[in-house]
């Protein structure tokens, strides 16, 4: 049996729930590995009490860390094997439970995914974000007064002009930012906690992605997760108490933000200069991409496509490396295919058209030869593809 299954439901009180934010009320929960699913809290099983868990058969319901709808009602998953450390699971499932919380809370502010897959990486804007994400960090961590609202303002007006810039895509970020922050701040908060690290450390540890051009410009989706934390951050400074009513409002993080920061408008940025570094960002992002799909043609195996009428389902939006058409899923993607879905656990690239949703073909690498019948493949941990197929040498194509 794994451990810490007792420890978590122990620790996993409301009042605990409380200290990181308020209101933040308990939802279901499970932790799961490759066999088993031991399930916490679920009205399903409400003859057991709170500190007890069910125990289910694995099934495809309970893939990555995230937040699902089981039997209809909001249940936080996070896979045991992927973490170590009981800080890191905890705080892991504390950020999950919080997105269970935001679902019983009714939260609306839902960012368009597919501005993610099309966000532009221009060099303007990413000039504009880095230095605006730098301020950002500098304005938390500067005691001074006067510097600190400098950080803020410059922060505010360089946000301003991008928005005046790119005004498509900063929804996204602003949304994602207030969906992820307060997220991540519960996370924040519980791993500091439980970890025998200090609090300086701890806050480092989350501002990688804010402070890091490199990554925070190859993972824009991510990156808005510390700049919302950071934003939750600053508001506990610029008004205690703002997330008491933080679920009856319409604003986003940034907006709310901006309501408590004072007259930013004398910062108003003119001129954007590009700097060297800047450009080496944009083709390290740019050329990361592209070794990502050449790491993937490049893996051993057997090569197979899958051409037709294809419809993605589900998938997961941080793991998408989007490159010229093409979308290559890193961690899974559940796709309709002749009205019968499939997910795929392993990295897979998707052809598109008109949209994320709209597939035209699939390109997997599997390790077992698919077994061959008149007219499918059963592909293993896929299943079976009913369609017309054609082999060449190391190559499956086949036409659904």
């Amino acid at each position: 049996m794994p451990q810490y299954l007792n420890r978590i439901a122990e620790e996993l009180v409301q009042e605990k729930l409380e200290n990181y934010w308020s209101g933040f009320e308990l939802v279901a929960y499970a932790l799961y590995d490759k066999r088993n699913v031991y399930l916490f809290n679920h009205p399903k099983f409400s003859n057991n009490p709170q500190y007890t868990y069910h125990i289910l058969n694995w099934d495809v319901q309970f893939t990555g860390d995230t937040m699902i709808l089981y039997e209809e009602y909001p249940t936080a998953i996070v896979n045991l094997d992927s973490y170590k450390d009981y800080e890191d699971l905890y705080s892991v499932l504390i950020h999950e439970l919080f997105h269970g919380y935001q679902y019983i809370k009714d939260e609306k502010r839902f960012p368009d995914e597919m501005m993610g897959i099309t966000y532009p990486l221009s060099q303007e804007n990413v000039e504009l974000r880095n230095q605006e994400r730098t301020n950002l960090y500098r304005a938390l961590l500067e005691h001074n007064t006067i510097k600190k609202k400098h950080h803020l303002h410059t922060f505010i007006a360089l946000r301003e002009k991008r928005t005046a810039m790119f005004e498509k895509y900063l929804p996204y970020e602003k949304l994602i930012e207030t969906i992820e922050g307060p997220a991540w701040y519960v996370e924040l908060r519980a791993y500091a906690e439980k970890t025998s690290k200090d609090y300086d450390f701890v806050l480092k540890k989350y501002a990688q992605q804010l402070i890091n051009k490199y990554e925070s410009t190859s993972s824009i989706r991510r990156s808005c997760y510390s700049s919302g934390l950071f934003i939750c951050l600053l508001l506990n400074e610029l008004s205690p108490g703002w997330m008491d009513s933080f679920f009856d409002r319409e604003e986003t993080l940034y907006e709310l933000l901006i309501q408590h920061a004072g007259d930013y408008m004398k910062n108003t940025i003119t001129d954007v200069k590009i700097s060297p570094e800047t450009v080496e960002v944009v083709n390290f992002a740019i050329e990361k991409r592209g070794k990502a799909f050449e790491e993937f043609n490049k893996q051993a195996g057997i090569h197979l496509y899958i051409e037709g009428e294809i419809t993605a389902v589900s998938f997961d939006p941080m793991n998408i490396i989007p490159l010229e058409g093409r979308h290559l899923h890193k961690s899974f993607i559940n796709v309709r295919m002749n009205n019968d879905d499939f997910l795929i656990q392993q990295p897979v690239i998707a052809h598109v058209d008109d949209g994320i949703h709209n597939i035209n073909k699939l390109h997997l690498i599997v390790d077992k030869k698919p077994i061959e019948n008149i007219d499918s493949l059963i592909i293993d941990g896929v299943g079976e593809i009913k369609g017309r197929y054609e082999k060449q040498e190391n190559t499956l194509h086949v036409l659904v």
